[in-house]
């Protein structure tokens, strides 16, 4: 059996140069999709400002055919170097990625430099392939080039980080950006937290460190899939229930949520407090090994 673990979510390791492992959820084409098509849009809305201003110009002093070749030209740099200039001044975004939430980083994890991001957003126009030649209903008009962007979907699907050709060649990936909505005591949504609580040996000390892993996560576990939860919780908690001798098949994710009331919830006087972290009331006096409901493993 191969020892390679596979992935489980959408979530990739990023070793920096010093040795330094990273998670980082990447982006997949339905998140940037959004962003794309929202410069595009912000793109569109300045071109018409311009034109318009130009136009009125143009009309007063009279040169419109000057005017079409500026507009020709103002539009040929924002297609090709908006998404360039924008991602090395805003550190690897724009602002449909930061409406979204995404952005680009090198596959080191480090910020993208200039050459990078020019380079990707040149390729674009690659990923963009094939063009299909589009008619207006049969008129005797200009056909319509739409880009079918049928390589950067391949592209994307046969690699797990979900580069396209621009993004290889570049040696970027574009990731979700992690946003710290969550403030103080995190709720906890399983009652049974509370109650398996109750079972911790009371001469257990929760250190300085562990109640630091222990917030981090339950602020962050409903962004992790049921199979992320188990692989993180994992290390942690299975010694922790061999220990404590609770049974062997006790859910990884429950027993850091125990914790984290023990930690954090259990001992706070602050009603309003308790109330926020944890909205189904005090611990039942219930064994949580007994209930009709079976702990999961994950």
């Amino acid at each position: 059996m191969s020892s390679e673990m596979t992935q489980i979510d959408s979530t990739v390791e990023v070793v920096t140069p010093e040795n330094i492992a990273f998670h980082y959820q990447v982006a997949g084409p339905f998140r940037r999709l959004p962003a794309f098509l929202l410069d595009l849009l912000i793109r569109a809305a300045g071109f018409a400002v311009i034109a318009l201003v130009i136009s009125l110009v143009g009309g007063t002093i009279g040169v419109g055919g000057m005017s079409f070749a500026v507009l020709a030209i103002i539009w040929f740099l924002s297609d090709w170097f908006y998404g360039g200039i924008c991602e090395t001044m805003l550190n690897g975004q724009t602002p449909g990625k930061r409406t979204m939430g995404i952005r680009v980083l090198t596959v080191s994890g480090q910020p993208i430099n200039g050459v990078q991001a020019v380079m990707r957003n040149f390729l674009r126009s690659v990923d963009m392939m094939p063009m299909l030649s589009l008619e207006v209903m049969g008129l005797a008009a200009p056909a319509y080039i739409v880009p079918t962007c049928i390589l950067a979907l391949v592209t994307m699907t046969l690699n797990r980080r979900y580069q396209r050709l621009g993004d290889i060649v570049s040696g970027t990936i574009v990731v979700v950006e992690e946003r710290q909505w969550l403030t103080g005591v995190a709720k906890l949504e399983d009652s049974r937290a509370a109650q398996l609580a109750n079972y911790i040996p009371a001469d257990f000390v929760i250190t300085r460190s562990m109640s630091r892993s222990l917030a981090g996560y339950v602020d962050r576990r409903r962004f992790f899939s049921t199979a992320r939860r188990r692989e993180v919780a994992r290390h942690v908690a299975e010694p922790l229930i061999e220990r404590f001798g609770f049974p062997p098949d006790t859910s990884y994710d429950l027993m850091l949520c125990a914790l984290y009331y023990r930690a954090f919830v259990a001992d706070r006087t602050d009603e309003e407090a308790l109330d926020a972290a944890n909205p189904f009331g005090p611990p039942a006096a219930v064994q949580p090994f007994q209930s009709s409901v079976p702990i999961p493993k994950s």
